[in-house]
């Protein structure tokens, strides 16, 4: 396994080296941000972990850059910043899980390990998705509702490729963080809301029959 590490303090960073080589992980690593970001667009690693606060660019706009280069690698962010804002701009920025610092390594590492299994069960999920007349298409990540194109950004498709998984099922709120952000449930977050009416307004916006439905106080649920 192939891991990514963007740190710039020094003992931080020896630290989750040492651990990460001890259960078998090959470690990049890099103290600023572009050169964290060559390192991501280089090569396909299995995940990474990215400080946000990084000399010559902060890690929020490396996530950034990352995912516009297409880059889909798994991404950790550690920050000492603990607010629900802050995690939520770290997930809407293209992160996948927000580990608050100080934390224990063998935090990090069982989230390291519970992103890269998620990620190797995409992987051998069926490459064509269809619910409907709501086509995806995975590897090329073109979604098309009867034929006309619908532009996602990568938490949106992210977000659809599961409830697409799951159509017909109610998913709650709960469910929604753990499976697409891999993150503990906080009652307080309406991140879940907010990408639910932005993804809603792509699909069902311009057609009369709406796909994405609200179930309040249950959750979301994806009908043909």
């Amino acid at each position: 396994m192939q891991l990514l590490l963007v740190e710039d303090d020094a003992k931080i960073a020896e630290f989750i080296i040492a651990g990460m080589r001890e259960n078998g992980y090959e470690v990049e690593h890099a103290a600023t941000g572009p050169e964290g970001l060559r390192l991501a667009k280089a090569k396909n690693h299995d995940a990474a972990v990215i400080d946000i606060m990084l000399p010559g660019m902060d890690g929020l706009r490396l996530i950034e850059e990352m995912r516009a280069a297409g880059r889909e690698t798994p991404v950790i962010i550690l920050s000492a910043k603990r607010t629900v804002d802050d995690r939520v701009r770290g997930l809407r920025a293209g992160g996948d899980d927000y580990l608050p610092k100080p934390f224990a390594f063998a935090e990090l590492l069982a989230r390291v390990q519970a992103l890269v299994r998620r990620s190797s069960r995409s992987s051998a999920e069926p490459v064509e998705m269809c619910v409907g007349e709501l086509r995806m298409n995975r590897l090329s990540r073109e979604v098309t509702r009867a034929g006309a194109p619908i532009v996602l950004q990568p938490r949106e498709f992210a977000l659809l490729e599961y409830l697409m998984r799951h159509s017909g099922a109610v998913l709650s709120k709960s469910m929604i963080l753990e499976s697409v952000w891999d993150y503990d449930f906080d009652p307080q977050t309406n991140v879940v809301d907010v990408l639910i009416c932005r993804l809603r307004s792509k699909l069902d916006k311009d057609y009369e029959h709406k796909m994405l439905h609200t179930l309040r106080g249950v959750g979301y649920v994806l009908k043909p």
